[in-house]
């Protein structure tokens, strides 16, 4: 079927329904979004309840507007999904961040950075930076309290003289690898001091779209439906996380899948420096790699990526020495990934220690199967895959940890792990470890349900035989063995 109506002729009359659906369907989530964003508030304790109801609404009307798009005409898929794509971009950019703290952080790491200072090497509150801390990062105490601007705003300081702070963890150093503060010091090199939180919001829509244009480019070249771009490009959770809460994550996961992309295109040398930067914006992207290396030329992507990951800390080593990990042993000791007690699934059934041995066993093993499994021209379905089993290991407590699944749900068309996403935004808003875990139960269900629905038998056959090193050839002559009995060599 032609993708372009002939002069003349109107829609049919059931593409004309659908595309009306999708149209109106992604601009009420762009009003469920901004009703959220300016009338919410920011989450705190005894105010949830509207927030998972408010996540329960958005993904509702964002499923419905995905299934109405799929049956758009597709010469106006990519139309829609792009004007989508901004207006629900800018519906999130309406108001302050709601859940999260975090970009005050990166506006502070960025303003530290301009004043010619380490992030690494003082933390917040120290007196060394006193006179580079702006009113609204650092507002005056409200009669010698900070009470009246909480939750956003904490104290810091003892007595009347101190201030407050919207920084989490003021007391200690940074946690963010290098190019993560290149990425702070990049936004803030553009905007006065007096800046608050758009900056941040503008940048992760402006990446955010791009990673829409990019899905829709690969999406076309290696054939599959436009449509499944939407899953990114309208998604309430990428809305919330890249841009009202703007988390860096959005930089890591767009890296991750422009490496992903070029190493999988034949292009190893790019893909590995973009996967190098992405592992030093966020240290987990490292994960998508198994996935490419199923073809020899693909394996120079790990050196490139680990040259660099080291070149871009090699100048805040120059300037910091060793205090460039900042607050990252504290943070995994903090979060209890060193004790097991992190992971929801897991410690479950094995405490202390145990649970975070086994932990790196899954991944390791998960590794390894993506790594045999995964087609090397066609590596999506296994870094899905891959990312998939180890959040469901990990089980992360933030919602925009799942940024990084998505695009590649979108280029594999695993749509079913887009549940875990789900149950990892309900967490972010709901922190019950017992419901998390029901939620997490529920997202295996519905993959593994799902998965053997759609998998052919031959599918099975041909995996078995990836895992076990077996050529197609082999397989055929031993069915024939079996069929004919066994052949006369005499």
């Amino acid at each position: 079927m032609s993708e372009r109506l002939r002069p003349g002729r109107r829609l049919p009359r059931t593409a004309l329904v659908s595309t009306a659906l999708a149209v109106v369907g992604v601009l009420a989530l762009a009003v469920v979004i901004a009703v959220g964003v300016t009338h919410l508030g920011f989450l705190r304790e005894g105010h949830r309840s509207p927030f998972v109801a408010w996540t329960l609404i958005a993904w509702t009307v964002f499923a419905g507007s995905v299934l109405a798009l799929r049956f758009v005409p597709p010469h106006l898929v990519t139309r829609v999904v792009l004007g989508g794509a901004v207006v629900v971009g800018i519906a999130a950019l309406v108001g302050p961040p709601n859940t999260s703290t975090d970009s005050a952080r990166y506006a502070w790491d960025g303003i530290v950075q301009h004043a010619g200072v380490s992030p690494y090497a003082h933390t917040p509150q120290s007196e060394a930076l006193a006179g580079l801390r702006p009113d609204w990062l650092f507002p005056d105490k409200v009669d010698g309290t900070c009470k009246p601007l909480e939750p956003r705003y904490r104290g810091l300081g003892d007595g009347a003289l101190g201030h407050c702070t919207a920084l989490n963890r003021p007391d200690v150093p940074t946690i963010y690898p290098p190019m993560a503060e290149l990425w702070f010091a990049l936004v803030r090199v553009f905007v006065p001091v007096t800046a608050q939180y758009m900056p941040f919001q503008v940048a992760g829509l402006l990446v955010s779209l791009g990673v829409t244009v990019g899905l829709l480019v690969v999406l076309r070249r290696i054939g599959r439906p436009t449509w499944w771009a939407a899953l990114w490009a309208w998604s309430p959770l990428v809305a919330a996380e890249a841009v009202t809460n703007s988390h860096v994550d959005v930089v890591g996961a767009a890296l991750a899948t422009a490496g992903a992309v070029l190493v999988a295109f034949g292009r190893p040398i790019w893909g590995g420096i973009a996967l190098g930067a992405a592992t030093a914006t966020k240290l987990i992207p490292a994960i998508v790699y198994p996935a490419l290396l199923g073809r020899w030329r693909s394996w120079w992507a790990i050196p490139v990526g680990i040259a660099v990951f080291g070149l871009l800390y090699v100048p805040y080593v120059l300037s910091t020495g060793p205090k460039v990990l900042g607050y990252l042993p504290g943070y995994l000791s903090e979060e209890g990934y060193e004790d097991g007690s992190r992971f929801a699934l897991v410690a479950e059934v094995l405490p202390g220690d145990a649970a975070t041995i086994a932990v790196g066993l899954i991944v390791l093993v998960t590794a390894v199967i993506a790594w045999r499994l995964s087609d090397p021209a066609n590596p999506w379905s296994g870094q899905v895959f891959m990312i998939g089993v180890t959040f469901l290991a990990v089980t992360p407590r933030y919602p925009w940890y799942a940024l990084l699944l998505i695009p590649f749900v979108v280029l594999s068309g695993r749509w079913e792990w887009l549940s875990l996403t789900l149950a990892i935004a309900l967490r972010g808003v709901w922190p019950s470890v017992v419901a998390y875990r029901w939620w997490l139960l529920a997202a295996i269900a519905v993959v593994l349900v799902v998965t053997l629905v759609r998998t052919r038998r031959e599918d099975w056959l041909r995996w078995r035989d990836r895992l076990l090193g077996r050529s197609p050839a082999t397989r055929t002559a031993a069915a024939l063995d079996q069929r004919h009995g066994p052949r006369d060599v005499s």
